[in-house]
């Protein structure tokens, strides 16, 4: 990770463990960016450093769930210092970025009804500092989109495995031009912008990926959604919970 080398980073992995970081070493990369769902930012902190090695970078970040079930957008920030909850509307979301000056991405932009769309990406320009432009479990339709959408916008772009399997980390990342040796260096080449390369495989991995993660989505917005809502209680990442101290009680939208 010294000056003149790229430094390739998979930016959104969900699943963290041995496993993970085997794989991920053995694709060359330097680092992920490990944002579980509905998991609270020191827990992640406290994963993402029993995991970082001489060899891997592991960087933790949140996607935070914002809007209405109806109508969610998932906003991905790294180099926050303070906790941000799920289930609040996008505009308290983006002020508390912006106050804890954190990088915000773009995840999988437009993709069916959880994402950023084109009005989102235009209100939020002063604070949304890349948009994915490749995602795995896109069609390539929506990846076409993607890239027109960041092209369009003049956004830096990004991509990332979006790994919620082990199998699924390193089939995509973004290769910087710069010295990135933590998470602070990794938030100043997202905000400066640093000079990137976009890399992804196209082959029979990337189908065989993009099948198995849309089977695991298939099953998280069916029995796991399920178990969530009615059978595990609160939410450690919802507004209500005593975590955030009341902080957010009065913007809690369900």
């Amino acid at each position: 990770m010294s000056d003149g080398e790229e430094v390739r980073v998979d930016c959104h992995v969900k699943v963290l463990n041995d496993d993970v970081v085997e794989r991920a070493t053995r694709a060359g990369l330097d680092a992920i960016v490990y944002a579980p769902h509905f998991t609270r930012l020191p827990e992640i902190r406290e994963r993402a450093a029993a995991y970082s090695n001489e060899d891997l970078l592991v960087v933790p970040a949140r996607e935070v769930f914002t809007g209405t079930w109806r109508d969610r957008k998932h906003v991905l920030a790294i180099g926050l210092e303070e906790p941000v909850p799920d289930f609040i509307p996008l505009e308290v979301a983006m002020a508390e970025f912006d106050r804890q000056e954190a990088a915000v991405l773009a995840p999988h932009p437009e993709f069916a009804t959880v994402s950023l769309g084109e009005p989102e990406l235009r209100t939020y320009a002063k604070t949304i500092d890349a948009v994915e432009i490749f995602n795995p479990k896109h069609l390539p339709s929506h990846n076409r989109r993607a890239r027109e959408l960041a092209d369009m916008l003049s956004y830096p772009p990004f991509t990332s495995s979006y790994a919620h399997l082990p199998s699924s980390v390193g089939v995509a990342y973004t290769a910087f031009d710069a010295t990135i040796e933590d998470e602070d260096d990794l938030v100043a080449a997202l905000e400066n912008p640093a000079a990137r390369r976009i890399v992804h495989d196209n082959g029979p991995r990337r189908l065989r990926t993009s099948v198995r993660e849309l089977a695991h989505l298939c099953y998280e917005n069916t029995w796991k959604k399920a178990d969530r809502c009615f059978l595990s209680g609160i939410e450690p990442t919802h507004p209500d919970h005593i975590a955030y101290d009341g902080r957010f009680d009065d913007v809690a939208l369900y």
